[in-house]
Parts: C-alpha cells; sequence; structure tokens
C-alpha cells in the first residue's frame, strides 16, 4: 500500500514539474481532473471485474487496482493532451514541455502501401 501511495505522490510530482512554466493554470487543473475522471472509471471497470468473481468480498483489491490503473491512464491521457512541442517560444522565452506523439496513416505513392507514421512537433513558436 505504501508504494502505491509513494507512486501517486510521485506521478503528480512529475505532472506538476511537467508542464510548462509559463502556462496557464487550466493546464494543470485539466491534468488532474483526467486523473481523477481515469481513476473512477477504473475503480467502476476494478468493481465489474470483483462483481464476476466468486467471492466478490474477497477481491475488494479489484477496486484499488482499476483506481490506480485508471488514475495513470488518465493523467498520461492529460499530460499528452496539454503538451504541444517539445520546446516552443512565447514572448522571446523558451518553454520546455513535453511533445504530443501523433499517429496518422499515408499511403505511399510509389508502392501503394499504407504506413503508420508517428509524428511528434519538436519547435512551436510566434513570429511577428
Amino acid at each position: 500500500m505504501k508504494k502505491i501511495r509513494l507512486t501517486v505522490i510521485a506521478l503528480m510530482l512529475a505532472t506538476f514539474f511537467a508542464s510548462s512554466a509559463s502556462a496557464a493554470d487550466n493546464t494543470l487543473r485539466e491534468v488532474f481532473e483526467d486523473a481523477f475522471y481515469g481513476a473512477a472509471i477504473g475503480a467502476v471497470i476494478g468493481g465489474a471485474f470483483m462483481i464476476f468473481t466468486k467471492k466478490p468480498a474477497a477481491h475488494l483489491e479489484n477496486l484499488g487496482y482499476g483506481a490506480a490503473i485508471g488514475a495513470l491512464g488518465g493523467t498520461a491521457y492529460g499530460l499528452a493532451k496539454s503538451a504541444r512541442s517539445l520546446a516552443s517560444l512565447d514572448n522571446g522565452k523558451v518553454v520546455i514541455a513535453m511533445p504530443t506523439v501523433i499517429p496518422s496513416v499515408v499511403e505511399s505513392p510509389s508502392t501503394g502501401r499504407t504506413a503508420v507514421v508517428w509524428q511528434a512537433s519538436i519547435l512551436r513558436g510566434t513570429f511577428n
């Protein structure tokens, strides 16, 4: 149980430090909301797995496992949703963040085959 608490605290701290310094408070709030919703959905799914066991009262840990996995998934989703590029220029300030990886399907013009291509934005900026 201590390992789970330490893991959750470490992820919360990592979430706090992974968000960019000049980002609005909405980013951190959205990450925590996604983590909360993920935990709630995970607890519901864990409860569904618990119900289908022979002795549901003996498997209450499924709720905790589901909530923990859901919180991790929600946090990962929130971080991926909030970050746009590795580095961005904003009013002369360089902001470092985790880039968003976007999959896309591309068809090769020469062979006609389709392939999945992963793209990540490395630098983003506005120039006046």
